[in-house]
């Protein structure tokens, strides 16, 4: 009797079940990143195993860079997610993944926040925050507005938030990733020490 050799499945039958990591490679693999125009300077770099694979230093830096430069930049946060990522030798899919906390439908809830942390330390009060929605109803309807003057009274509250928001989240993932890994690896100590 000779032993059949198992086959893949095919089209007909019960596919395999995906890692689970496998979501969050989907649209972005070592082969589709090298191959981006503004990425050929590090393409080289991005076949390196170590920037794929989740391990938890690599994680967590990936974490960190990807809400750096989500709050950090309006566009293009996935490219220069991955370039930094190469550089500090972060989990590039992590840190693509964590730049879509900022994504067109919570951008405006992010800066919104941040106009609001921003005057809260640079002491804007409600009244000039009212004048500044007052001043874009007026530049609706006249054409005597004047956009750098009220980029300059209103736009930096919202530029600090989200410094703050960029350095603040990227330590804080990167502790937060640190501290549920520790705490993982010991839940799963203790288990095998007392036993299931």
């Amino acid at each position: 009797m000779t032993q059949r050799k198992p086959t893949r499945p095919t089209a007909g039958s019960k596919k395999q079940r995906a890692h689970w990591s496998d979501r969050f490679t989907q649209g972005v693999s070592r082969e589709t990143l090298a191959a981006h125009p503004w990425l050929k300077p590090v393409s080289h770099h991005l076949q390196e195993p170590g920037l794929w694979h989740l391990q938890h230093e690599a994680v967590a830096r990936g974490v960190a860079i990807g809400l750096f430069w989500a709050f950090a930049l309006p566009v293009a946060q996935i490219l220069v997610a991955a370039v930094h990522c190469v550089w500090w030798r972060g989990n590039i899919p992590v840190a693509a993944g964590a730049t879509l906390i900022t994504n067109p439908f919570t951008i405006g809830f992010w800066l919104w926040l941040a106009y609001k942390l921003g005057s809260l330390i640079l002491g804007v009060s409600p009244q000039e925050a009212a004048a500044g929605d007052a001043v874009l109803d007026a530049a609706a309807t006249s054409a005597g507005f004047d956009a750098v003057a009220w980029l300059q009274r209103f736009g930096w509250p919202a530029v600090l938030g989200m410094a703050i928001f960029a350095i603040g989240g990227s330590a804080g993932g990167y502790v937060l990733v640190k501290l549920v890994w520790r705490g993982r690896v010991w839940f799963k100590r203790r288990v095998l020490r007392h036993g299931k």
